[in-house]
This record gives structure tokens, C-alpha cells and sequence, in this order.
């Protein structure tokens, strides 16, 4: 009988520009907790904390990309997370940073965007989006940025106008003669502020990672508008998972609105006093102006898991949003049903581990007529990815409560990845892409991919 062979060898990324973020060294791509990866369809994007390079898989002739971000040395600024932003025809880099900025990049290293979301560190920066289909009753596109005990929202149409903006800009070289023009030290003036909604999940102790599932109804009782909510599920070491309604609206209390109009309005009438006392000298150094925070917007506690001395470690989302896969400190693997807010798994024994969402064709019944060439959305069904580096191992298994279906050993050092979402695809014209996982060696540069047929 012919051994199976479930990995399908795609492409290597070994360079010498690599030797920059310490390949060379046992363990160089797990072991090091600045260390951040990020997989598009053909390119690999590495960061540690004051360099991000673009490497080519799928060509080993392509040019390797360097990206130094232009990062404060004063707040000791560096890189924290790193993702992909894929449309149809644009590719960027998005990477978020201690002091809390999102920064946007070119496949060529041009500095698209920047602007300052809180002033935190960026934990993990999620882009997702769901389609309008028979389970889906509306459709959205969106960056997610994780911070400690606050979750930011940006809307994945405000992004993508933003881009061909730029992109058409470039084009006709006004960018280059904004830049001369522009004032270098104040260099977040050059960029117009996307909006966002932001906000503050703390109450059941700070998060460690957190995701927006997807768009949730209103409370009960409450009046039906037009904002929408989302619920959120945050992981941390004092609750193991909470889930929260996250509104809109920034409405605050009444001492709090009195509090926003008398307080500018004093701190003005003093500064205008104090200038007509003492005339500020017009030759005295500008001083640069510091970022404007966003208030944030109301968020609901709805529930929440504290199991001492548990802690949530890792989350990954399903495509749909209505599955979370939750690593914990005991080294269990926790399937929580994001509409339900119940965990409806449990794995034991994977400690270290990390978990991805894939789908893999689904046996067909004998008998069973096929009428289509290309395999469709129907052909597939959800599974879990889940890599225990201690045994050494990948499983699949299918959800929600279906079979282990793979088991496949894996190098040391290995690590799973995951294409970036693609806003626009997966038209009704187009063939449907599947959700697919790829596994990086360290020591050898290797990329594979898992495949999605078990025969």
C-alpha cells in the first residue's frame, strides 16, 4: 500500500538577509518572542523589532524587501505585530508598534499610512471578514487591533478607499512632492486619520488577545437604530475567556458630558490668560504636537470564565466567526461556539500548542453523483489544525465534533501559518478559494502545504 503523503512541498525562503533576524540558530523561528511571521499567497513577510523583510517563496530570484520603520528611540518604540492586507490587486504590510501606531507599507517599503490608535502596544493585529451568504445575514470587512484590556475596530472599505488614494497619488508623483514639502518632524500631518471604533475590555481583567467574532442584535428592551454591535471574546490570565457587546455609540454619562464641555472650555480661559500675562517667545523650538486618542464606545460584559490558575493564551477564529479555538496554561485546547458563548470541546494534553482553522474535502457517499468538475464550497467542511510542538506532530480534526482525520510528524521549530484574508473574494464568479493552512521549517526554510484531500 502507497504511503500517503500529506504535505505538498511549495517553495523555500532561505536567504542570507535572514541571518538579520537570527536564522542560523536552533530554534531561531519559535524561541524568539520578537519574532513575527506573516504568510500571503506567494510572500513571507518577518519581523523583528526594528526590521520587517519581504521575502519570495514562490521565487528564489525575486528581490528580498527591507523595512526599517522609522521608530521613536525615545519611548524605545518597536515593532509588535505584523499582518498582510490583501485586495484584490493591492498587497500591503500592516504593522503595529509598542507606543501603539499602525503603520502601513508597500511590497517596496514605501510608508503608506500612519496613525496612532492608542497609546499602548499592539498585541496582534486580525483581518477578517465574513460574506453575505444563506447562514450570513450581513457582510463585513474589518481590522481588528488588540491591545492590553482594549479592542480597536477599523472598517475594511475606509482602508481600501485609503489605498487607491495612494496608490493613484503615486502615480502621478503628487505623493514625492507632498513628501519635500512636508515637514519631516511632524510626520503623521502627512496622513488623514481613518476613522475607527475602540474600546475597553478590561472588566474582567486585562486581555491578553481578543478578536471581534462578528455582528451581534441589540440588547433586549433597548430601542432598535441603526449602529450595529459586535461581540467580542477576549482571552487573559484573570478570566480564561470573556465575551462582550460592543456598541457604536460613545455616549457617556451626564457628569461625564458636563465634564468634556467644562474642562476644555477652562483649560482654554486659562491658557488665553496666561499668554496675555506672558508673551511666549515666537523664536522658542516648536514642541510636537502629541496624538489625539479616541474615546471609547461602550462595551457590555455578557460572560466570562475564571478557573484559577487557568489562563487564556492563544485564539484563533473561524472563518464564519461562530467557532473560537482557545489555547489555555494547562495545555488544553477549549472550542468555544461564539454565539452560544459555550464551550462545546475540550482537548487535554497539548501544551505549547497552536491551533489554525481549515477546510479539507469531505468524503463523498458511494454512490453519490458529482456534477461539477471544481470543487465547491459544499465540498468542504470545517476542520482544526492543531500543532503540538512537544510531540511533534500536526492533527486535524473535524469540527465541530467529528473524527481526528490526519496525523502528520513535523520538524522542530516548525511553525503553522495562514494565508491573510482576501477582501473581495470568493465571488459567486469565481471558483472558491478554501481556508488553507501552510507549515514553515525554521532550520530548512522549507514552505509546504497541508493538503486538502485525505486520499
Amino acid at each position: 500500500m502507497a504511503k500517503r503523503i500529506h504535505l505538498t512541498e511549495l517553495g523555500c525562503i532561505a536567504c542570507e538577509e535572514l541571518s538579520e533576524l537570527g536564522a542560523g540558530k536552533e530554534g531561531w523561528l519559535v524561541n524568539n518572542p520578537n519574532l513575527f511571521c506573516a504568510l500571503d499567497s506567494h510572500s513571507l513577510a518577518l519581523a523583528n523589532r526594528f526590521l520587517i523583510l519581504i521575502v519570495d517563496w514562490g521565487d528564489p530570484d525575486a528581490p528580498r524587501v527591507k523595512i526599517r520603520p522609522d521608530l521613536s528611540p525615545i519611548e524605545a518604540e518597536s515593532i509588535t505585530a505584523i499582518e498582510w492586507l490583501v485586495f484584490d490587486d493591492v498587497r500591503v504590510v500592516v504593522a503595529g508598534t509598542s507606543c501603539g501606531y499602525l503603520l502601513v507599507y508597500s511590497v517596496s517599503g514605501d510608508l503608506i499610512h500612519r496613525q496612532m490608535v492608542h497609546p499602548s502596544r499592539i498585541l496582534k493585529l486580525r483581518i477578517r471578514g465574513t460574506k453575505k451568504d444563506l447562514m450570513q445575514e450581513t457582510s463585513s470587512e474589518e481590522i481588528c487591533i488588540v491591545l492590553p484590556g482594549i479592542i480597536a475596530r477599523f472598517d475594511g472599505s475606509n482602508i481600501l478607499s485609503m489605498l487607491q488614494k495612494w496608490f493613484q497619488e503615486k502615480n502621478s508623483n503628487f505623493w514625492d512632492q507632498k513628501n519635500r514639502k512636508g515637514d519631516q518632524e511632524d510626520t503623521d500631518s502627512l496622513f488623514q486619520r481613518l476613522p475607527y471604533q475602540i474600546w475597553n475590555v478590561n472588566k474582567n481583567g486585562v486581555c491578553v488577545d481578543a478578536t471581534v467574532t462578528g455582528i451581534m442584535p441589540p440588547p433586549l428592551l433597548e430601542h432598535q437604530s441603526s449602529q450595529r454591535y459586535y461581540c467580542a471574546v477576549t482571552i487573559g490570565e484573570d478570566a480564561v475567556i470573556s465575551a462582550y457587546r460592543l456598541s457604536e455609540d460613545r455616549g457617556r454619562s451626564i457628569v461625564g458630558a458636563i465634564l468634556s464641555k467644562v474642562v476644555p472650555a477652562a483649560a482654554s480661559t486659562i491658557a488665553s490668560f496666561s499668554k496675555l500675562i506672558w508673551r511666549s517667545n515666537d523664536q522658542s523650538p516648536k514642541r510636537k504636537p502629541e496624538a489625539k486618542t479616541q474615546s471609547f464606545a461602550r462595551a457590555s460584559s455578557l460572560t466570562c470564565i475564571k478557573d484559577y490558575p487557568r489562563k487564556g493564551e492563544k485564539l484563533t477564529l473561524s472563518p464564519s466567526g461562530t467557532l473560537a479555538a482557545i489555547t489555555d496554561s494547562l495545555g488544553r485546547i477549549l472550542l468555544l461556539d461564539t454565539q452560544a458563548l459555550v464551550v462545546v470541546r475540550l482537548w487535554k494534553g497539548y501544551r505549547d500548542a497552536s491551533c489554525v482553522f481549515m477546510e479539507m474535502l469531505a468524503k463523498k457517499d458511494k454512490g453519490k453523483a458529482v456534477y461539477h468538475s471544481e470543487p465547491v464550497k459544499s465540498d468542504y467542511c470545517l476542520c482544526l489544525a492543531i500543532h503540538a510542538p512537544r510531540k511533534g506532530i500536526i492533527e486535524v480534526w473535524q469540527m465541530r465534533t467529528g473524527p481526528r482525520l490526519l496525523t502528520i510528524q513535523c520538524a522542530k521549530g516548525s511553525k503553522l501559518l495562514q494565508p491573510a484574508y482576501r477582501f473581495g473574494s470568493n465571488s459567486s464568479s469565481s471558483p472558491y478559494i478554501p481556508l488553507e493552512v501552510f507549515l514553515l521549517n525554521g532550520d530548512s526554510g522549507q514552505v509546504s502545504m497541508l493538503n486538502r484531500s485525505l486520499s
